[in-house]
């Protein structure tokens, strides 16, 4: 039998970790709080439908692909996914719509009907330099190791690679920097966006992330089902494997044994003894206690002021009349800087910008398919708001004032929503029940700031055995990232028990591969 690993949380970066381990011959359980696997990639029932929560924009499917593989699968086997032909469609008002597409080509024609053939040209000189950064970070940075300072990156890179080093322009703004390639503000407000996809403010964020659209541009995948339905295919590839998943079971301490992880404790009694633990839970629930006193000296406490945004996220199965829907939208802000000054005064915004997933919108059931006037559809909708969940209380007043300010938004660029609504409103103080010791931020740290990166916890912690996975940990925030930090966490500790000689290595290949017979969606 090989060696033991308890991994708490079911997340897209544990379910990768235990897939990988359990390919490679370690004996793992997986124990999740929630009752189903996901994480943020959640699902909540709204008026009998089910209606897909958390992230929802796939990308960079290789990293998914890899995993699959590794593990003796074909990620197709366990989804169904398509390509998406229109990125995401984006309204400024009921008269000022732009969509990109996947065809870069299409987007530049786009931009240039919408903005003139200057903001084209600019186009294509932005998504050259955001494939630049991409391709500079992506190995060493991305799924390479972290460390607390640049300088080991930077290395990897090579000090005859200085240009490369530069061109990722950490010590320039990113607002600023997107203002040097468009002069139209709403291109600005489009392609500053990107920043809050792992929920920073483009104000105060790092030009390197520009390196975020490059990832978008390189194609968006849509899943039937949604990102939870990726994550259930995770879990049935890791069971396939050999783990072994609870659900509705929650840790209350990481036990230890001589300074080393020894297992956990669950909050009913029970012990889990393993030779490693994985935390994908968010880093600060290790630092604040929430999983014992000792273990809270395994990493860094972040101080509440670098936490990443929070959202206010609607859950609805509604009809939905006067705009004409892709899978992604978003409906801007009038005024953007605004928006970004009352998240930052710990308020959610007055008028903000509303970002839109419409579930049933795709190739196969798109806005062009037949559909009964009254029909309703699932939809998720996001705000952006400040990460205080566990310091402030919305009241009936202030969700009903977000509820109007939400339809505000909408209503101005054409889109008209049922009205009452079946729906759930999840607002930061759920997302802290759901997440403890995040005050609701969805994304880990913040990226404000050259170093704020390199400060993201590693796979490493400063107990010996004791590891951390998920998007609050390195290299950042969104579905593959997630599952790099999976990757990452399953690498090092096969190669730091490989290194210990009083333990098997066990970094060859092992345990089941079978192909899952699954075809299809996993919903």
């Amino acid at each position: 039998m090989g060696e033991s690993v308890a991994i708490i949380g079911a997340g897209i970066g544990g379910l990768t970790s235990a897939a990988l381990l359990a390919a490679r011959g370690f004996r793992v359980t997986v124990l999740e709080k929630e009752p189903s696997v996901g994480g943020k990639a959640r699902e909540v029932v709204i008026d009998g439908a089910r209606v897909a929560g958390g992230p929802t924009v796939f990308t960079m499917r290789d990293v998914f692909d890899s995993v699959f593989e590794e593990c003796g699968g074909a990620l197709d086997d366990y989804v169904r996914i398509e390509r998406a032909e229109v990125i995401a469609r984006h309204a400024w008002d009921a008269s000022a719509t732009l969509d990109l597409f996947a065809d870069p080509e299409a987007s530049e024609a786009a931009i240039g009907d919408f903005a003139g053939a200057k903001e084209a040209a600019a186009y294509r000189a932005f998504r050259s330099e955001a494939r630049r950064i991409f391709e500079v970070l992506d190995e060493p940075f991305l799924r390479g190791d972290s460390a607390s300072t640049p300088f080991p990156m930077m290395r990897r890179i090579g000090p005859w690679r200085i240009g490369d080093t530069m061109a990722m322009r950490p010590f320039d703004n990113f607002w600023k920097a997107i203002g040097g390639h468009f002069k139209d503000p709403r291109l600005q407000q489009l392609f500053g966006r990107y920043s809050t996809y792992c929920g920073s403010d483009p104000f105060r964020a790092p030009a390197t992330l520009m390196l975020i659209a490059h990832t978008e541009a390189k194609g968006v995948w849509l899943i039937d089902g949604g990102i939870h339905a990726l994550a259930k295919a995770l879990a049935e590839l890791a069971t396939v494997a050999g783990a072994t998943i609870r659900t509705g079971v929650r840790v209350a301490q990481v036990l230890t044994e001589n300074a080393r992880a020894s297992g956990v404790r669950l909050t009913n009694g029970e012990t889990v003894p393993a030779d490693t633990v994985i935390c994908n839970a968010d880093p600060a629930a290790l630092a604040k206690g929430k999983f014992g006193d000792y273990s809270a000296r395994s990493v860094a406490n972040m101080p509440d002021a670098k936490r990443s945004l929070s959202a206010l996220v609607w859950f609805a199965h509604t009809q939905t009349s006067g705009f004409d829907l892709q899978h992604h939208n978003v409906f801007f802000s009038p005024d953007y800087p605004r928006e970004f000054r009352e998240i930052a005064s710990g308020r959610p915004p007055s008028n903000p910008t509303v970002y839109l997933c419409a579930q049933d919108r795709s190739a196969h059931v798109g806005p062009a398919a037949a559909r009964a006037a009254d029909a309703r559809e699932r939809i998720q909708m996001i705000v952006n708001a400040p990460p205080n969940g566990d310091s402030h209380s919305y009241s009936p007043e202030e969700i009903e004032t977000c509820n109007r300010a939400m339809r505000q938004t909408l209503r101005r660029c054409g889109l008209e929503l049922e009205d009452p609504m079946p729906h759930h409103l999840a607002t930061p103080q759920e997302w802290e029940r759901l997440f403890p010791a995040t005050g609701g931020a969805l994304y880990g740290r913040a990226s404000h700031g050259w170093a704020a990166s390199f400060q993201r916890q590693g796979p490493r912690t400063k107990i010996q055995g004791l590891y951390c996975a998920g998007g609050g940990t390195h290299p950042s925030a969104g579905v593959p990232m997630a599952a790099l930090s999976g990757q990452l966490a399953a690498k090092v500790i096969c190669e730091d028990r490989a290194s210990m000689r009083r333990y098997h290595p066990v970094a060859t290949r092992g345990g089941m591969s079978t192909r899952s017979a699954k075809t299809g969606s996993t919903a």
